[in-house]
């Protein structure tokens, strides 16, 4: 497929490049090109100057048939003039298109990166709130998920694809319990998926988490897969240690829940005289990299360990103020050099799988916590949203617009009362926009959303309905 996207107003996430106007090419998956407005007018003029080249080598060859001339001849000095003359011009050759999108000025940039999600949770969204995190899990969740079958996870995974795409997400770095019902899913809408294992002292094994690890990074370019566990508190020290051998063994990052709430942190010290980071890096686990989900109360060591051994903070702003876990020092880790992405979490402590939300909680939240209202920059946090997102979730090509990457991009619309004025895009885009503005969302060269409509290939109607049954069968079931 080659699909051009004109008339917009990009912002590619590149290094010191501003948003301009330009176009982008599409094909086959990856960007083939980026042209700023110049480039662009040097195509049109080129694409003009071409077709006025045809016209007259065509007069030229009727002109020589009734001549006699040889029109083999003829033709090819032809075309050989005209690619000199194409060439010495510093023109483009002329495109067929599959598909061409009228950006009509709004601005596309690369997708939006959660970094943290439990996708099959959609059936627990308002059904097990108002609760602190230990209740949460232990007396709602936990008994609840005992009832899930593959199938059901398929389901309700594709549900929260259908929220992805309207919030412009084209990653997500997807932690449950069956990874084979969600990357099914993910394939068949089209998400580009990072598993991740969440191994624990109830479900999986190591075996299963080494296969699962083999399989996934080698079955399809949307779907890869990293080492995780659940949390300290859900395995035993065995399993960990199991975990930190099969990390070195295989040269990989691990990722887990981390440091989520006072409670977590407090009990690890009691169990093993270190804080949940320290005693886990103590094992070996994060020799190779990798990183912690929310990471709200994090000691000075914690802080020194993620610097020395480059860990990532999934910071998840909206779960963490819905369970009154706390708020994260998002610039103490910005200080320190400790990237940072940014998760919704699942939409069952979340309830809302919306990347602008999260964003501009992060900076928000930030803010507050520092009594410093520029502690937290709307710039870094988009950063965060997308590139930071993307290399913690080992996508390096998925965080720029430029050529040769992939074609992960969403078109935002400018055209709402919301987004204008026109001051500053990227902090119209972090401190008022709204998923109400993806005019479209894009994964690997695949328009998924556009203008309000899915085109995923199933009416999402039917995806709803399949999930009321699910949900029905797990309240009244014994």
């Amino acid at each position: 497929m080659k699909i051009r996207f004109y008339n917009a107003r990009i912002l590619t996430m590149e290094k010191n490049r501003p948003v301009f106007q330009g176009e982008v090419w599409v094909q086959d998956g990856k960007i083939l090109r980026v042209l700023d407005a110049e480039d662009s007018a040097d195509r049109e003029q080129g694409i003009v100057g071409r077709e006025q080249g045809i016209a007259g080598m065509v007069q030229g060859i009727a002109g020589n048939v009734q001549n006699g001339i040889g029109t083999e001849l003829d033709d090819a000095r032809a075309e050989d003039e005209s690619e000199r003359e194409r060439q010495a011009r510093g023109r483009q050759p002329m495109q067929t298109w599959d598909e061409q999108v009228d950006c009509r000025g709004d601005l596309l940039l690369p997708g939006f990166k959660d970094a943290h999600t439990h996708s099959g949770m959609t059936f627990l969204r308002s059904m097990a709130d108002d609760l602190p995190l230990q209740e949460w899990l232990q007396e709602r969740v936990f008994p609840l998920e005992a009832r899930l079958r593959g199938e059901d996870i398929y389901h309700l995974t594709r549900l929260a694809v259908l929220e992805y795409l309207t919030s412009g997400i084209t990653s997500i770095f997807d932690m449950y319990l069956d990874t084979d019902a969600a990357a099914q899913a993910c394939l068949e809408m089209g998400m580009r998926c990072v598993l991740v294992s969440g191994l624990n002292n109830f479900t999986s094994s190591l075996q299963e988490v080494e296969e699962d690890y083999v399989k996934w990074n080698h079955a399809d370019p949307l779907i890869s897969y990293k080492l995780g566990f659940h949390a300290e508190y859900t395995c035993s020290e065995e399993l960990l240690k199991g975990m930190a051998g099969l990390a070195g063994r295989l040269e990989a990052p691990v990722y887990t829940h981390l440091a989520e709430t006072r409670r977590e942190v407090a009990e690890c010290v009691s169990r093993y005289g270190r804080t949940p980071a320290a005693y886990l890096a103590s094992l070996g686990l994060f020799d190779h990299g990798g990183g912690g989900y929310h990471c709200v109360h994090m000691s000075r060591e914690d802080l020194d360990i993620f610097r020395e051994k480059g860990l990532f903070v999934i910071t998840n702003p909206a779960s963490n103020l819905k369970l009154a876990s706390g708020i994260a020092p998002i610039a103490q880790f910005d200080k320190l050099g400790i990237p940072v992405a940014i998760g919704t979490d699942g939409p069952a402590s979340n309830n809302c799988l919306d990347m602008f939300r999260e964003m501009f909680l992060v900076t928000g939240l930030s803010k507050l916590r520092e009594e410093d209202a520029s502690s937290m920059d709307g710039e870094k946090v988009l950063h965060m949203a997308i590139c930071s997102g993307a290399r913690a979730m080992g996508l390096e090509n998925c965080d720029v617009l430029a050529p040769g990457k992939e074609a992960d991009l969403i078109l935002i619309d400018l055209h709402q009362p919301n987004m204008q004025p026109l001051h500053n895009l990227v902090k119209n885009l972090v401190y008022s926009g709204s998923k109400s503005n993806v005019r479209l969302t894009m994964i690997h060269g695949r328009i998924l959303y556009q203008d309000g409509v899915f085109r995923i290939g199933t009416d999402p109607e039917e995806i709803y309905e399949k999930c009321a049954g699910i949900v029905k069968r797990l309240m009244t079931e014994p």
